[in-house]
């Protein structure tokens, strides 16, 4: 899967067979066409954060922030928001497009080979006989998936083979060593949805990371933000959400993508990414306290 996903939203809009064909479509495609091209040139001119911590890594992740920022206030304008609605999904592919460029070199240091990107990740792995017969001489292994916004993990070659067969069934799958949603904004109906999903992967990924990270936040105090299983939620532009018929009012002050925010998701990812994952009895014993 390309890990230039709202490159890609925007090309099949492009050569959508039905839609977006009209001339007001095409000049808009045409002019977010070339403003994503020039933030992406940009992007992968610049270099870092990597997997070492080093005195430049506030000024480039203030540098991709900024980028993101001038791109993002580019297509959030009310021409291009009201006519290209949520469900054409451009404006929240650009968040997913902009985690690849902030962790692009930081697991490219640690294998050309690591996954990173849009995900159709693992969820559950079951066998599934026609009966006795089969179950002996053949696996018949199925692989149940989950698409995630973005993950940074690894694609896995298993083959599973009966004893004393020569039949091999090969799987391969992506598994998340952290997977991250992106919301334009989070109300409680999607985080009730990336709770029952960070439940699902920890499940079979115990040391597995799942982050939530929105542009701004529709919850109120009433929510217990404690029993949700994500791990962390980010809120890049540190304000709550406000109806669209109404961001484009006189007065109305949208607040930025914060740098320092952006930052903080880095630095919890890089030092994720660094520790080693004690998690065993033998480790909680040593201890004295086990998890």
């Amino acid at each position: 899967m390309s890990v230039y996903v709202h490159g890609d939203n925007i090309l099949q809009k492009e050569n959508h067979q039905t839609k977006y064909r009209d001339e007001r479509s095409r000049t808009y495609l045409r002019e977010i066409r070339e403003r994503y091209e020039k933030w992406k040139r940009a992007n992968i001119a610049l270099v870092g954060p990597v997997r070492a911590v080093t005195e430049q890594d506030v000024d480039i992740i203030g540098k991709r922030t900024r980028l993101f920022n001038e791109y993002k206030n580019f297509i959030d304008q009310q021409c291009y928001a009201e006519h290209f609605d949520s469900q054409s999904n451009l404006h929240s592919s650009a968040l997913e497009e902009f985690m690849y460029y902030l962790f692009r070199d930081l697991t490219k240091d640690y294998s050309e080979h690591a996954l990173i990107g849009k995900s159709h990740a693992f969820k559950d792995i079951f066998f599934r006989s026609e009966n006795y017969l089969s179950m002996v001489t053949y696996p018949n292994t199925q692989v149940e998936i989950k698409d995630h916004d973005f993950v940074i993990g690894s694609t896995i070659n298993a083959q599973f083979q009966c004893k004393g067969m020569h039949d091999v069934d090969r799987v391969s799958f992506d598994m998340p060593a952290v997977a991250i949603e992106c919301k334009t904004y989070l109300d409680k109906t999607m985080l009730e949805g990336a709770s029952t999903a960070g439940a699902q992967l920890k499940s079979r990924n115990p040391n597995a990371l799942y982050i939530v990270v929105a542009e701004r936040l529709k919850l109120t105090e009433a929510v217990n933000l404690k029993k949700y299983k994500v791990d962390q939620i980010y809120v890049l532009r540190k304000q709550k959400n406000t109806d669209r018929e109404f961001r484009y009012l006189e007065g109305y002050v949208s607040n930025p993508i914060y740098p320092d925010v952006v930052l903080h998701l880095f630095n919890t990812i890089r030092e994720y990414l660094s520790t080693d994952w004690h998690g065993t009895i033998i480790d909680g014993i040593e201890r004295g306290y086990l998890i």
